[in-house]
């Protein structure tokens, strides 16, 4: 055996030890054998580098040091799951589904593992890249670290697609966490808070080999890709254990909600005898047929719902409450608490909300009250030891005016929150507006951070957004704490952010009720500034996911004179009000189509007919309605859609169709 060959015997030697291992949890060789034969292929890879190979084995010992991650945007958004917390809300959801299918559907029901979210993309049957949620449009690249968990298989076995992602969750087990900590203590370091922010942190380290110390595990729950084997998500995943990948065997198919609800309520009791940590119970429609007709909400899937346990709950003394300005001037009251440890972090505030949820708990100073973390990030005070309460007790009154400006505070009908409407001139609001400006989703303008923006604000630099592209050095060095490097980075970010594209700046606005992805779908929709603050409620509501309450905000911004002014400005500094993507378009036959794709094409991917409908000028929208222009129907169309666009008489093309017309 030449040496080339040993070192190919040697590899596929330790992925099958580690398959059998970390997948299969049978060992066939002891650690000492197994170390050995890691040992002889690092030796044979170092003397004879012509042979190196990405995908070795070794590479899961560490890759040494990274500068930075890069950040790299997602093929498929990785959108986050609604949360439920009941039965109730869980039926409503099967009621929702079956309202749009009226065809035998199944759930597939999988443990909601407490770790950190990550996409691996394989091609040819190597990893090729893995990137962390981010914002769920983009997120870090952190390859080299995630090539050293033991359980990510860097080669794949068996039958697998060309190219496709996989989801999962990074974790660490609650043993591994406790070996960790009792490590650190006795080195005289400082325990880690929890298993999931640990395991967070631990794939931003910058130096893997520091990573592959960290014992570090991944479940993978969901594929994507164009040529899966199946249209069934239960037996894609399943198909992914034989591939290599580490597939939890509690998942289990259900026929209808009610096998759901049992699921949930055996792993409610059993989930403390797991040896990792769940917060509850993740259901999906199994059907991807299915999924696709029933499509997305701006945020959320339709045919997915992750149902909650109950949150960690402590008692504690509330010292004092206090009120916070929001940069809409959404007054939100505070708790300020006696510190108390939850869910592995110490927490001293806590939001009260508003006014209803004081007197509906009847919250007082001086109160023990009970603390638990919101779909466990939060903190949030959910009610009080009245038998505890001191004779002193005196009832809370919720402020007329707000603490910081003085402006009587309003409250409209219909809405829980009061409000400073002193926008002008109340501090925490002008400061607010500018930290969600030049925030990393919206203008990521850096070398400027809250610090620095209170200091423009105090010394009348900056009184819009406007007045950012108009700062200089000579502005900026005769203040505190900016010396020349700082105003230089300053200037060279602020010039940078007029690369940003439209929609990332018509978010960073901070019109109301227009987040994200709102803001990308009114950028795709409009391409320009100008018919967005020329449209109509009426126009605005014909958008997909664009409802009364976003379109009323919408107009009320753009009726504001100041507003459209400041707009302008920011247009005549350079910054970007026309969709990019309009210029790139390859023909306007489609121009402003409503169009529908539905079912598996031959010739095209489903991708790829909605890449070609934008790129002529056309807009792709989930469900059918009055307003749908035409139906491109591939094979296994969903027999929901076809039947509502024959009652509405919709035009239903075939794929040979629709490309004679973009032709």
């Amino acid at each position: 055996m030449n040496t080339k060959e040993r070192i190919d015997f040697l590899r596929s030697e330790i992925e099958n030890h580690n398959y059998s291992y970390y997948i299969l949890d049978t060992p066939l060789i002891s650690d000492f054998e197994f170390d050995n034969l890691m040992s002889e292929l690092i030796s044979l890879e170092e003397n004879h580098p012509e042979f190196f190979s990405d995908h070795s084995p070794t590479k899961k010992v560490g890759g040494g040091l990274i500068d930075n991650f890069e950040s790299v945007r997602h093929i498929y958004p990785m959108l986050s799951l609604s949360n439920t917390y009941s039965f109730e809300d869980l039926k409503d959801f099967d009621d929702r589904i079956k309202k749009i299918i009226d065809i035998p559907f199944e759930y597939v029901c999988e443990l909601k593992f407490d770790g950190v979210s990550i996409s691996l993309t394989y091609e040819d049957g190597k990893l090729l890249r893995a990137v962390t949620r981010g914002d769920g449009e983009q997120g870090d690249d952190v390859t080299l670290n995630i090539k050293t968990i033991r359980s990510i298989p860097l080669n794949l076995m068996g039958d697998y697609p060309d190219r496709f992602e996989i989801r999962g969750e990074v974790f660490l087990s609650i043993e591994d966490f406790k070996e960790m900590n009792i490590s650190r203590l006795s080195k005289g370091l400082e325990e880690y808070a929890n298993p999931r922010n640990t395991a967070s942190g631990s794939l931003k380290l910058l130096d893997s080999n520091e990573v592959y110390k960290r014992p570090l595990d991944c479940f993978l729950y969901y594929i994507l890709g164009e040529n899966l084997p199946s249209n069934k998500h239960f037996t894609n995943i399943n198909n992914a254990k034989k591939w290599g990948f580490k597939i939890s065997d509690k998942i289990m198919l259900k026929s209808d909600i009610f096998g759901v609800m049992e699921y949930i309520n055996f792993w409610e009791e059993e989930r403390h005898n797991l040896p990792f940590e769940i917060d509850g119970i993740v259901v999906k429609v199994n059907d991807i047929d299915i999924q696709d007709e029933l499509g997305y909400t701006s945020k959320f899937p339709r045919w997915a719902i992750s149902y909650k346990f109950k949150a960690e709950q402590v008692s504690t003394k509330l010292n004092s409450i206090t009120y916070q300005v929001g940069r809409t001037g959404a007054i939100t009251p505070v708790a300020n608490l006696d510190p108390v440890s939850l869910a592995g972090t110490t927490v001293k505030r806590a939001s009260l909300h508003n006014a209803d949820q004081i007197k509906r708990l009847d919250i007082r100073e001086g109160d023990i009250v009970y603390v638990e973390k919101g779909g466990e990030i939060i903190p949030k005070v959910v009610g009080v030891d009245i038998k505890k309460r001191t004779l002193f007790s005196i009832e809370t009154d919720f402020i007329d005016n707000c603490p910081e400006c003085n402006t009587e505070l309003v409250r409209t009908d219909g809405d829980a929150k009061h409000y400073c409407l002193n926008s002008n001139d109340c501090f925490p609001q002008i400061v607010g507006r500018f930290e969600h400006f030049i925030s990393r989703k919206a203008m990521n303008i850096d070398g400027l951070g809250s610090e620095t923006i209170e200091l423009l604000v105090k010394e009348g630099l900056i009184t819009d957004f406007s007045d950012l592209y108009l700062l200089s050095r000579e502005h900026l060095l005769p203040l505190d704490r900016i010396a020349e490097r700082s105003a230089d980075n300053l200037i060279s970010g602020i010039r940078e952010s007029k690369k940003i594209p439209f929609e990332r700046v018509l978010f960073s606005l901070g019109i109301r009720f227009v987040g994200e992805t709102v803001a990308r779908k009114l950028a795709d929709y409009y391409k320009d500034i100008e018919h967005i603050i020329n449209a109509s409620l009426e126009e605005l509501i014909q958008i997909d996911e664009i409802g009364d309450k976003i379109a009323e905000s919408v107009v009320n911004y753009f009726s504001n004179n100041e507003n459209r002014e400041i707009v302008y400005k920011l247009r005549q500094y350079g910054l970007k009000f026309i969709s990019e993507k309009s210029e790139m378009l390859l023909s306007d036959k489609l121009n402003d189509k409503r169009i529908v794709v539905s079912g598996v094409f031959i010739n095209y991917s489903r991708n790829e007919i909605k890449k070609l409908i934008i790129s002529h000028g056309g807009k792709n929208v989930s469900s059918i309605s009055k307003n749908t222009n035409f139906v491109i129907a591939g094979d296994n169309m969903g027999p929901s859609k076809k039947q509502k666009a024959n009652d509405l008489g919709v035009t239903i093309l075939s794929e040979d169709e629709f490309i004679k017309i973009i032709s």
